[in-house]
């Protein structure tokens, strides 16, 4: 307290002295105190340049310490995001070279600032200099001349920003002092950047979990004694995930750091993190994104190398490049640089989790000599927070003075990566995408197109029917083995009928159909997006997904198109892309058709107080077809109904036609989500999906299942999330959660920890302990007193290994490598109420695994590991097998039987004590959702071993008691990317109670 209070005295008397000081010259000098400090906590000389190793004092702008009483990277102290914002909105009050402004707040309303530091003329000019590069990033229209008069006249603008994850702390903290060093030093170095560059500084990217993580770390400063607590949330819904948003464009974060970017189109977006030994400079090991530039990709290189050898001729040692991560996935927080004609980049520092001083002992893998690494970190050494802001700041100064030096060159690569995306449509190609009018999940369609005009993307429509050539388009689905099938059935029938002449055949793109165009400046993004990918297994380990096709993940229709001729077709630029919804005919029953349109379920919960019903079969009512699953409402309020229907783009049919159709009630059940108190990565892709939906649920811990025993009288479905990595370490993990050792940790918002809680997370009285053997019970009886459980990839296993299954099993892959890739699935039951509205076949996202079999494990079935099935013996593997001394009897033929078949195969002579322990048919495991086989298996991205799931299932039900279990080996919820099987889960949920829909057991209903 008396500390604080000194410190107030201490600012308040500075800002005095510093307003009479104002009506003259500022003046400099070395901040003594400051400069000493900084030798102090910098372990090595090897941590440090020239650069860093000082700071200077101004008689008009104060220096950190002054504000906030410490210097940057003091030993055990960090600063919350109110006051880091605080300091820099000082900053730009003090100083005539620094302006800041809000970007937007987070989910739990922090507020994100950007800073920008320059001389004083070139703030004056912030808004042309912000039409510069606007109109450098769009060149349609402009002459060659005058765009290299903008590029002589325009300023490099370098973005850098810091912790988007919330316990990489070191970049709030330097980023404070880098603003404060570019705005008063006067060293040529320092005017070179201030004079012939803008700087922009975003300081915490992920404020909600910033001040979570400085509550925990500060805490167990306050109380050395007790274990420190575990970052549960990283951010308001995901942890390490929130820099892989860059598809889905989901999180607050992601939206205020694209809507920034897109408002001045900075040359260089800086990302500032964390984790490895010294300090990594992004290259990559490749193989990387084949939709980039090639210009960015020397970029990378060029400004990687210029700070490596900068760092390196200092005497810095352990500053490497290359060998960490790949370049390939465009889903990163650098990737809105990177996709939109920019240079994305990132660091990695070594960090200690916070502020401490330590003695690191580091791996053999970290400190060999490497040709990308040969100036390789110790293999012990003491770090401290100084060292890690030394390095940050020391590079990127580096990179921002390279930017100033060369600046020109850097706008004019910039203006021509943005005039080739321009070309793209008449050089690489394609001409455009196509949204097919006619694609029956309008709202799904008009989300997509959306998420791309979000992302600066634009999206023509089509005025009227246009007819191209069948081979100049792709449609999404088709695969490379199948074009190369079609193409050699071109050549065969041409060679046999020479004469005669084959008019190609015409594909006809309707009237109202949406176009992409790929004569524009963003084409590039959208062609990553919603092409294909292919992975090769020859190529370095990915870093991330492999796989990321969106127009797939989201079941929507989208055709490749390479005829030029589109682009004079007649089209008009769209703005906002509502889907048509309302009421059409008159009657008392109204009809929705099933489609998979995620906007269905949000419907069911809105109207909670309408009773709906869910057709069991297909039917017609006036001449048009319903799909099984489609919403049946009678004698509603047909007002109450429009408006919603008008608000979700749902279109509905009146009519007064007698239904000939089973039907049974479509509820809206009470949900829970489950997540445990060691990371909720997984569950926050699950949570931000519902609320976008608005679809309610509990959001309930581990523990609280362990302690109540009648989950029944709560809920109707409970939804286990992906928790934990896979197999018996990852379930005994579940049922133990963190140890019950010591004291209870409560994690509650208290004078210590005031940030630790807000609407929407969680709170409990003691994270420990986990699911535990009671937990598990109370969910099996759970289930078997009526209720849904919803068990996700690496869950799956609790459920099965539990106990509530019959059989079904669930287990690792052997071999296969799935790391995120796009694969296709069959529907296997169709009657199945989790089926409804979709079609025959549908792509989904599998990452690694699990593998679920179902079945008795009777034989009967081919050989294991496709071998032959005769025995050793005369001929070759094809010829029969002839016992000697006996008449020749030829052998059975083998019986083929499909997968489904094979599962539930029982052979006749099965033993009595073997057939008892089959279940009865209404309890045996219903398999809806299939593998393709394998070689249809994978659409984007990179699987080997695939043969593992291939024809296996995907998803299964399995009756247990009066309710059922759910099993997904595929994540139907992932990054805001696959929200084309979410409705296998909303199905799940609102036909909970009738999921024995459709099957040979099934009461018959009205």
């Amino acid at each position: 307290m008396m500390r604080s209070s000194l410190g107030v005295v201490f600012s308040l008397s500075f800002f005095a002295v510093s307003s009479f000081a104002q009506s003259s010259p500022c003046t400099l000098s070395d901040h003594a105190e400051y400069t000493k400090k900084i030798k102090e906590f910098t372990t090595e000389s090897f941590f440090s340049t020239e650069l860093v190793d000082h700071l200077p004092l101004s008689s008009c702008v104060p220096a950190p310490d002054v504000f906030l009483h410490h210097i940057v990277g003091a030993p055990d102290v960090l600063d919350y995001t109110k006051d880091i914002n605080a300091y820099l909105r000082l900053l730009a009050d003090k100083s005539t070279r620094v302006k800041v402004w809000s970007m937007g707040t987070s989910e739990e309303g922090r507020e994100m600032l950007v800073v920008a530091v320059s001389d004083e003329a070139n703030l004056a000019k912030l808004d042309r200099y912000k039409e510069i590069t606007a109109r450098l990033a769009d060149p349609r229209g402009l002459p060659e001349a005058e765009a290299q008069k903008l590029i002589a006249e325009g300023k490099p603008i370098y973005w850098a920003d810091g912790s988007i994850h919330s316990p990489e702390t070191g970049a709030p903290e330097m980023l404070m002092e880098l603003a404060y060093r570019l705005a008063v030093e006067d060293t040529p170095f320092i005017q070179k950047i201030r004079r012939d560059a803008i700087v922009l500084i975003t300081p915490i990217v992920e404020t909600d979990g910033h001040d979570r993580m400085v509550d925990i770390y500060m805490q167990h400063k306050k109380r050395p004694d007790q274990p420190p607590y575990p970052l549960i949330w990283w951010g308001h819904y995901v942890s390490h995930d929130n820099n892989r948003d860059n598809l889905g464009i989901s999180l607050a974060l992601s939206r205020n750091m694209l809507k920034t970017f897109l408002d001045w189109h900075p040359t260089v977006m800086h990302d500032l993190h964390e984790s490895v030994p010294y300090l990594y400079i992004m290259t990559g090991t490749g193989p990387y994104n084949a939709w980039l530039d090639p210009i960015v990709i020397s970029e990378w290189q060029e400004m990687a190398y210029h700070e490596i050898e900068e760092m390196t001729k200092r005497g810095v040692i352990g500053v490497w490049t290359h060998g960490f991560y790949d370049g390939w996935a465009p889903n990163y927080l650098l990737s809105i640089a990177n996709n939109h004609n920019a240079i994305g980049r990132f660091y990695e520092t070594f960090g200690n989790g916070g502020a401490d001083t330590r003695i690191r002992t580091l791996r053999p893998p970290d400190t060999s000599r490497e040709w990308y690494r040969p100036n390789p970190p110790l293999a012990k050494v003491k770090w401290s927070a100084r060292d890690n802001i030394n390095m940050q700041e020391s590079a990127i100064l580096f990179g921002m003075n390279n930017l100033a030096s060369n600046g020109q060159k850097f706008l004019n690569n910039f203006y021509l990566k943005s005039k080739r995306s321009v070309d793209k449509a008449r050089t690489e190609g394609p001409a455009a995408w196509v949204f097919p009018a006619d694609d029956p999940r309008t709202a799904e369609q008009a989300s997509l197109l959306s998420l791309l005009q979000l992302q600066g993307v634009e999206v023509h429509r089509l005025e009227k029917d246009l007819h191209i050539p069948t081979a100049q388009s792709d449609k999404e689905g088709d695969t490379g083995k199948e074009k190369v099938k079609e193409k050699s059935a071109e050549k065969s029938d041409a060679a046999a009928k020479p004469k005669e002449e084959k008019k190609p055949a015409e594909t006809i793109i309707p009237a109202g159909s949406y176009v992409v165009r790929m004569d524009q400046p963003y084409s590039r993004l959208a062609d990553m997006a919603l092409d294909t990918q292919f992975y090769s297994p020859r190529d370095p380990r990915s870093y991330d997904d492999t796989g990321w096709t969106l127009g797939a993940l989201r079941n929507v229709k989208t055709t490749r198109v390479t005829d030029l001729s589109i682009l004079s077709a007649a089209m008009q630029k769209m703005s906002k892309i509502d889907p048509p919804g309302g009421i059409d005919s008159q009657g008392k029953t109204f009809l929705i058709q099933h489609n998979t349109d995620n906007p269905l379920a949000t419907l069911r919960f809105r109207l909670t107080g309408v009773v709906m019903e869910a057709a069991e079969d297909s039917f017609e009512a006036d001449g048009i077809k319903f799909k099984a699953g489609s919403f049946v409402i009678r004698n509603a309020d047909r007002a109450q109904l429009e408006r919603a229907a008008k608000d979700l783009g749902i279109k509905i049919h009146a009519t007064n036609a007698s239904l000939n159709v089973s039907t049974h009630p479509l509820t809206a059940p009470r949900v829970a989500l489950v997540h445990n108190w060691q990371n909720t990565q997984n569950d926050g892709w699950f949570r931000i999906s519902m609320d976008e939906l608005k679809i309610p649920y509990t959001y309930v811990a581990d523990t609280w299942l362990r302690e109540n025993q009648n989950l029944r009288e709560k809920f109707d479905v409970i939804i286990l999330p992906p928790m934990g990595g896979g197999g018996t370490a990852a379930l005994s993990a579940m049922l133990r959660g963190l140890p019950m050792r010591g004291a209870p940790r409560p994690w509650k918002n208290s004078d210590e920890t005031p940030n630790f809680v807000s609407p929407g997370l969680d709170s409990t009285d003691d994270i420990r302990g986990g699911l535990g053997y009671q937990g598990l019970a109370n969910l099996e009886r759970f289930v078997r007193e009526g209720g849904l459980l919803i068990a996700v990839q690496s869950s799956a296993s609790l459920p099965v290994a539990g106990g509530m299954t019959e059989m079904v099993n669930v287990s690792e892959a052997r071999t296969m490598q799935a790391p995120g890739s796009v694969v296709l699935s069959t529907i296997d039951d169709k009657k199945s109420p989790i089926t409804y509205g979709y079609e025959d076949k549908l792509y989904v996202y599998f990452r690694q695994g699990p593998v679920i079999t179902v079945g008795g494990n009777f034989g009967g079935g081919p050989e294991e590991g496709g071998g032959s099935a005769r025995s050793s013996g005369r001929g070759t593997a094809s010829d029969p097998d002839i016992i000697q001394a006996r008449p020749y009897e030829p052998p059975e033929k083998p019986v083929k039987r499909t997968p489904r078949e094979q599962e539930l195969y029982i052979p006749e002579d099965l033993p009595d004590f073997v057939r008892f322990a089959i279940p009865p048919k209404d309890q045996q495991p219903r398999v809806v959702l299939r593998f393709a086989a394998e070689k249809d298996l994978l659409l984007s991205g990179m699987i080997t071993g695939g043969n593992e799931i291939a024809e296996k299932p995907a998803v299964v039900d399995v009756p247990h008691g009066k309710g059922h279990v759910v099993l997904f080996a595929n994540n139907p919820m992932w990054r805001g990317e696959t929200s084309g099987s979410y409705f296998l889960v909303f199905n799940a949920i609102l036909n909970f109670d009738h999921l024995d829909a459709g099957s040979a057991a099934a009461p018959a209903t009205k």
